[in-house]
This record gives structure tokens, C-alpha cells and sequence, in this order.
């Protein structure tokens, strides 16, 4: 489950960005006994979240940004940082010398409801510039550090610099000294991966070196942050994107009896529905039983687009309950109705598991004190002059109160931001 995660410098947004998953640690959480879950650590940890803005403020780019951090660890070359994903700001010429390209992420999580784990990693065009990585058991215990490697020394040629007019031509290359510092282990191993990670061409992150090597705390952390983190963003229909991917992952959920309770929250005449094991996002035939008694049955393509979509969110859905896993859903109930979205938060929130449901809405009426705790609520709106995107909580407004009932009325006149109306 993510604790805290911070990141800087990454697309729309410039500054720090700070995203808290913790529960309040005051008496209003008792109000709210099923919207967070208590682990051997001794904290509270928040199952669901709502972040609110508008059309272009930075939403998606949010959700991007886990997506980002996740590819370092999936990917084998040297983590760096690249035009398309700097802040603007950043980012106002061809050599990426005279550019603030310095990108940071930070990421606390807790795993396995006993460990605490704490990564931080900062990148530029060169490579990284600092990763490290610590570990504790319980919240009042001080972090302990698994390793840390921090680039101390580097020198910077350029083979073009008087006629550098355009970045595809860049022929700027860096010599980097890092030093590693991994407690506890073998001089030799230490030795060996500081020689890798000063070579010309580095490869892949040092966690994921150690993972490899057998350490068992970045297995699992590394696995967690490549199997149960799932930040979801498309660009067109979700259950056309699923349908595109076809992992093996989704046939099996499909299979699973316990997934057709999450389906049927989108229409509970749906009673049960076949399995297309070629094309499971469009040619499953779904069965719906009428008032009479009879049923009858028609492909999932030929159905409402919301039905379509839902059937792939769900898969999400099961994740988060059955799997423990912590799913980022961006723009999820754009197809779907309020009731059924509180339908499926109150699922989420009943169900005992140690999964996260994050997700980006325009919908106001998520804007509501008696469902959410102000903690789980977060807003992102952007700069009209500077197109700069700003992520806070509704928790940084001491003088909302739970008793006040039409939250969503200061939001639409700006009071509370994140409209173009600001």
C-alpha cells in the first residue's frame, strides 16, 4: 500500500508534489471505520481517494508519473530524463545542459502489513543522479538503509555546442564517478556494482541490481512496485485499450466466479456471461435475465459503451479487493453514473484487503464529506499564466467542516480551486 509518494518535475508539474495515502490520526476516522485499514506497523492506511480538477489541469500527468517511475524498474537501460517529460518551464532549450532536467521521485510504501519502505531516486540527462533505499518495521522506529548510490563527480563533452540548433542532433556525452554504499553486505559485491554503475554505459537501477543479486528487501520491493502498483492512463476507450493489451492476466480474473459480483454492480439484470478467450473486451456474450424470467444474451461489443468499459475496470476493481494491489484509475467513471460510482467506492471500502483505489474524476458530487474523509480527497488545477499544475488536499482547508453540505459549491466558483474559472 502507498503511504506517501512525491515526484518533481515531471510534465505539467514544476514544483514538489506531495500525495498522502495515510489516515488521519485525529477521532474523525472513526466516523469512517471501513475507509482505511490498520497494520502491525501502528498506522492507518487509506483504501480509496479522489482527486478532482479540470479538463487539462494535470490529471492524467499525475497518474503518468507512477507509470514513469514503474518503467525504470521494468526496463533494463540507465533511467534518464527526457524532453517530453520535463516540465516546460524546464525545458526552453535544445541543450539539455541549459535545462533544469533534474527529475526526482520518492516513494514510501508498506508491504506485507509489517514493513516499511522508503526509495528515492533522482534523474537527469546524464543518468541518475542519487538512488536510495531504506527499511523499518514499525512507524516509530527509525528508517535503516539498504544501500544508497550518489553520483559524486562527472564531466560533461560536447562535440557540437557552437552549432547545436535542434536535440535529435545532441552529441553531448557524460563521464560519471558514483559512489555505492551498501551496508552490511561483501566488499566485493559493493566493489562490483559501483564498476558497473561507473561504466560508460550504465544499466538499470542499483535496487533492481541488488534484487537480482538475491537481497531480499528489494525483491520485494522491486516486485511490489512492478506486480501490485498499477497506474492506469489511456488515450481512447478503456476496454479498446484492455482489448489491445490481451494479457493473460485478465483471462484469468474473467475465469474467476468472484469477478461477475463486480460486473453485475453495472446492471444487476446481468446474470452471468461467457468468457471470449480470443477477444474477451468485445466478443464475451453476456446473459441478462429479464422480468418475466427468461433471459437472453448478446456480445459485450454490442452493448453500451458503459457496460463495455465497466467490464474492463472491473478487472481493476478485483485487483484491488482480491489481489491487494494498488490501482491509479485515470477518468474511470466518465462513462459511469454517481450512483454507480458510490456503488463501487462502497464496495472497495467493505471488503477487508489491503488493496488502494485511486482514482481522477470531474464528477462534483465525489465532493462529499459523509463518504469521504477530507484526506482522501485531493484536487489538481493548473496555472493559467505559467500552465503549471498544483496537487492539494481538501484536508489543507481547516475551515471546511464535516458539517458543511454543499462542498461542491465552493469548488464551482473557485473557492476551493482546481476549475478554469480561477
Amino acid at each position: 500500500m502507498i503511504l506517501n509518494y512525491k515526484f518533481k518535475n515531471f510534465m505539467s508539474f514544476k514544483e514538489n508534489v506531495e500525495f498522502s495515502m495515510m489516515a488521519p490520526k485525529t477521532k474523525v476516522k472513526n466516523r469512517f471505520p471501513n475507509n482505511y485499514v490498520t497494520s502491525d506497523t501502528g498506522i492507518d492506511v487509506l483504501k480509496t481517494a479522489v482527486v478532482i480538477g479540470e479538463n487539462a489541469g494535470g490529471k492524467s500527468n499525475f497518474v503518468r508519473s507512477l507509470s514513469y517511475l514503474q518503467s525504470f524498474f521494468v526496463e533494463t537501460e540507465t533511467p534518464k530524463t527526457y524532453r517530453n517529460v520535463i516540465n516546460t518551464n524546464n525545458n526552453q532549450d535544445f541543450c539539455p545542459k541549459k535545462n533544469n532536467t533534474l527529475q526526482s521521485f520518492e516513494i514510501e510504501v508498506l508491504i506485507k502489513e509489517n514493513l516499511l519502505y522508503l526509495y528515492h531516486l533522482e534523474v537527469d540527462f546524464m543518468g541518475i543522479v542519487k538512488e536510495t533505499f531504506y527499511v523499518k518495521n514499525k512507524v516509530k522506529n527509525k528508517y535503516k538503509k539498504i544501500f544508497s548510490m550518489e553520483r559524486s563527480d562527472y564531466t560533461i563533452e560536447c562535440n557540437n555546442e557552437n552549432e547545436c540548433t535542434n536535440s535529435n542532433k545532441c552529441l553531448t556525452k557524460a563521464n560519471t564517478v558514483y559512489l555505492l554504499d551498501v551496508p552490511g553486505s561483501e566488499n566485493e559485491i559493493e566493489k562490483s556494482l559501483e564498476k558497473a554503475a561507473n561504466k560508460e554505459k550504465l544499466i538499470g537501477l542499483t535496487i533492481t541490481k541488488l534484487a537480482m543479486l538475491g537481497n531480499e528487501h528489494t525483491i520485494t520491493f522491486t516486485d511490489w512496485i512492478k506486480n501490485y502498483l498499477c497506474p492506469e492512463t489511456n488515450i481512447i476507450n478503456y476496454d479498446i485499450y484492455k482489448s489491445m493489451k490481451n494479457e493473460d492476466d485478465d483471462l484469468r480474473i474473467l475465469h474467476d466466479s468472484r469477478y461477475l459480483d463486480i460486473f453485475r454492480m453495472v446492471d444487476h439484470s446481468i446474470i452471468s456471461f461467457k468468457v471470449d478467450e480470443e477477444k474477451p473486451f468485445s466478443k464475451t456474450i453476456i446473459v441478462r435475465r429479464k422480468k418475466d424470467g427468461s433471459t437472453f444474451t448478446r456480445e459485450l461489443v454490442q452493448d453500451s459503451s458503459g457496460v463495455r468499459e465497466y467490464f474492463a475496470w472491473a478487472v481493476q476493481i478485483f485487483k484491488v479487493v482480491y489481489e491487494n494491489k494498488t490501482v491509479f484509475a485515470d477518468e474511470m467513471d466518465r462513462v459511469l453514473n454517481p450512483v454507480l460510482s458510490d456503488r463501487v467506492i462502497s464496495f472497495i471500502c467493505g471488503k477487508n484487503h489491503s488493496g488502494q483505489f485511486v482514482f481522477t474524476t470531474h464528477n462534483v458530487l465525489h465532493l462529499d464529506l459523509k463518504n469521504y474523509m477530507k484526506e482522501q480527497i485531493y484536487f489538481i488545477t493548473k496555472d493559467i499564466e505559467t500552465l503549471e499544475s498544483e496537487l492539494y488536499s481538501l484536508a489543507d482547508f481547516p475551515e471546511i467542516r464535516y458539517e458543511t453540505t454543499k462542498i461542491y459549491e465552493f469548488y464551482m466558483k473557485g473557492i476551493l480551486g482546481g476549475t478554469a474559472i480561477e
